[in-house]
């Protein structure tokens, strides 16, 4: 991998993942989306985390998929393919397994790959010009099993289908229509209502971030409830962040959480 072309940032308790590749859109590469999974992967494993943002360099595009280019030396057959998509593969399991809250930071062009990428996330802030879709295909090729699961998740059946069958690329505001995008805001303004987000986010008690996460992702799975799932949803009571909530909200004073 090109030196930089994934960018680890920090501010705090919230990190920012940038795909580095601007003179590209940020086209992914096998490289790239290896890079990625990792970096996901040792945010989730970092209890100090509170927020993870995820945004492509350059301001004119999140991603627009992944590099064509690359094709003829690393995808060019069905052995290849199918090494490259477990890369992929591990990287999106990664986003929607994260612990911590995830935020898509989407301005310009979030096509394809790069829209597989911001559909994991929990939230999605684009510009009233981003553009999204997935052509592929033109190209011949498939959307795979867990590279549909979130867009499907996301939008439905049909409009996954619409999506799909047309490739056809649309506006933000048929994004937002379509349940694609949490949010649309002016192109300028992008950066800052995210990270304003994200801040909200990393400001709450992340141990109840996590659980929501993982009762909504339980919910979605279906089947009864357990009584350990039901129990569950008692645990927060015994937390040192449930009183220091509490304590905090009886003296008009802002909690500072610390994760027991």
């Amino acid at each position: 991998m090109e030196q930089d072309e994934l960018l680890v940032q920090r501010d705090g308790d919230i990190v920012t993942l940038v795909l580095n590749r601007p003179h590209k859109l940020n086209a992914m590469t096998k490289t790239l989306w290896q890079a990625l999974g990792d970096a996901v992967l040792a945010a989730d494993a970092d209890d100090s985390v509170r927020a993870v943002v995820l945004r492509g360099a350059g301001g004119k595009s999140f991603s627009p998929g992944n590099d064509i280019a690359e094709f003829e030396t690393q995808r060019s057959n069905v052995e290849q393919a199918r090494a490259y998509g477990a890369i992929m593969h591990r990287t999106l399991s990664a986003l929607r397994d994260c612990r911590h809250p995830t935020l898509a930071l989407i301005e310009g062009i979030c096509v394809g790959g790069g829209m597989e990428i911001a559909a994991t996330c929990d939230l999605r802030i684009c510009g009233e010009g981003s553009r999204f879709g997935a052509p592929i295909k033109n190209l011949g090729l498939v959307m795979a099993y867990p590279e549909i699961e979130a867009l499907l998740r996301l939008v439905g059946r049909a409009a996954a289908l619409e999506i799909l069958l047309e490739g056809r690329v649309f506006g933000a505001q048929e994004a937002k229509e379509k349940g694609l995008v949490t949010r649309i805001v002016p192109d300028a303004d992008v950066e800052k209502e995210s990270y304003e987000a994200a801040r909200r986010m990393a400001e709450g008690a992340p141990l109840v971030a996590r659980w929501h996460k993982r009762f909504i992702d339980r919910l979605e799975r279906g089947g009864p409830l357990t009584e350990d799932d039901l129990e569950e949803g008692y645990a927060c009571y015994g937390t040192e962040d449930f009183h220091i909530g509490r304590r905090a909200f009886l003296a008009k004073e802002k909690p500072k959480f610390v994760g027991r």
